[in-house]
């Protein structure tokens, strides 16, 4: 068996040798160097999955370098140190090593999954890769291409206009409200100093999470850490502050010829560490929060049939929180789909949930947070998801507590405080019948 084959049966038998949800024991790691990492150690099987995020992500791109950070993260595999982007892939095949970098609005991750026999060889090419890529002009070139394609694909996806429309309005000049991929213009300028320049924006020790899940104990994170990222700088570009949240109450239609509409709808929302935020979650659950027993699923698809699917989710971003959904609708069917789910955010508003309702989400939920942790990939990140957010180190086994804790009155209360019918802005994409651009 290969190497490449070898690590794929060993990520299989990773989630054969998973622990329940009450055995993940995590403890916190402080490296001599003093970086601090969540770990949970599993020595079942040979393997490790750490995983590094860094606080800022996209909207860390300096001004007019739309698109900088995110194009940066898609470099990083494409060689570093003395191995060009061929010879790097080939060195991290031949380790049964898996490297993956993603950027959002407000991380940028890399996510490592190795055998032990190879860890000093797959950290010593990790540390390469974050401290000496090499961002070769010809690897610039195809990757920014890669990026051109999909931004000029994005110009025809309802979708992707309907986002992009949506955050404009919502975050302003705020850097949420523009696409972190950048635009066709800015990609195209930019220059491989200005890869250079988002990297030492992005990777510093200021805004560092670690977690890490698999063969290996405190004493060899801590050394793993400061041999990796001892040597990153002390801090990196300003995060930005707080985003204005602009939601005016009506519609915005944006013309796209499709025979089926698609909407994103959404008000203010609420911080994921607000006091009621498990309020809103249970609340959400019930409205639309994914399952077909949800509000708006019986209401819009069962009853009505005017979509295959509509969903409702909270957005507790890191800069400003919204409570948002998403439709697709034929057009001559949307203008009832966006009354209808409008008629029900009122009632929500107005009546609240019933104890079933309530019940019902309850089971759903803390039945389904196990399945989460379906690897040691998974629960690495979920840990350095807790770091960012804030939550305590036995969040895991308390969460499903915080869940059953939450009372009829809690959601009601809450629902009628934070429902907003009036406030509520959907952004259509399409040309659906019946249905103008209005603003309150």
């Amino acid at each position: 068996m290969n190497r490449f084959k070898l690590i794929v049966a060993t990520l299989a038998t990773c989630l054969l040798a998973l622990p329940a949800v009450a055995e993940v024991k995590i403890k916190e790691v402080v490296s001599p160097g003093g970086i601090t990492a969540w770990l949970v150690e599993d020595h079942s099987i040979p393997f490790t999955a750490l995983e590094l995020r860094f606080r800022g992500g996209t909207s860390l791109d300096a001004p007019g370098k739309r698109g900088a950070i995110y194009l940066m993260a898609g470099l990083l595999e494409e060689g570093a140190g003395d191995l060009m982007a061929q010879d790097y892939a080939k060195a991290l095949e031949a380790l049964a090593a898996s490297f993956s970098y993603d950027t959002s609005k407000d991380t940028t991750s890399i996510s490592a999954r190795f055998l032990s026999e190879n860890r000093d060889e797959a950290i010593a090419l990790l540390s390469d890769t974050i401290h000496q890529p090499r961002f070769d002009q010809v690897a610039v070139d195809r990757v920014r291409g890669q990026v051109l394609s999909g931004l000029r694909s994005d110009t025809k996806d309802p979708n992707e206009i309907a986002g992009k429309a949506f955050a404009a309005m919502t975050y302003g000049d705020h850097p949420y409200g523009t696409d972190g991929k950048g635009t066709i213009d800015s990609v195209t300028a930019l220059t491989r100093q200005d890869m250079i320049d988002a990297h030492k924006a992005v990777f510093a020790r200021d805004r560092l999470y670690v977690g890490a899940v698999g063969d290996i104990n405190a004493e060899q994170l801590g050394a793993l850490l400061d041999t990796l990222l001892g040597d990153l700088p002390e801090s990196g570009a300003a995060i930005p502050g707080p985003a204005e949240v602009t939601i005016p109450g009506g519609v915005t239609v944006v013309d796209f010829d499709t025979p089926q509409s698609v909407a994103l709808f959404g008000q203010i929302g609420i911080d994921r560490d607000d006091p009621e935020f498990f309020a809103a979650y249970v609340m959400n659950q019930i409205l639309g929060g994914g399952s077909f027993e949800s509000r708006l699923m019986t209401e819009v698809r069962e009853k009505r049939g005017l979509t295959y699917g509509v969903y409702s989710y909270l957005v507790p971003r890191d800069l400003a929180a919204v409570y948002m959904g998403s439709v697709a609708s034929a057009n001559d069917k949307m203008a009832e789909a966006v009354q209808v789910i409008r008629d029900e955010w009122r009632r929500m508003a107005t009546e609240g949930v019933t104890e079933k309702e309530l019940q019902d989400a309850k089971t759903y939920l803390t039945g389904a947070y196990p399945l989460r942790f379906d690897g040691n990939g998974p629960i690495a990140s979920i840990m350095v998801g807790m770091q960012i957010q804030g939550l305590p180190i036995d969040y895991i086994a308390t969460r499903n507590d915080k869940v059953n804790a939450v009372t009829l009155e809690d959601v009601n209360s809450f629902a009628a405080k934070l429902m907003d019918p009036d406030g509520l802005h959907f952004t259509v994409v399409g040309r659906p019948v019946g249905l103008e651009s209005s603003a309150q």
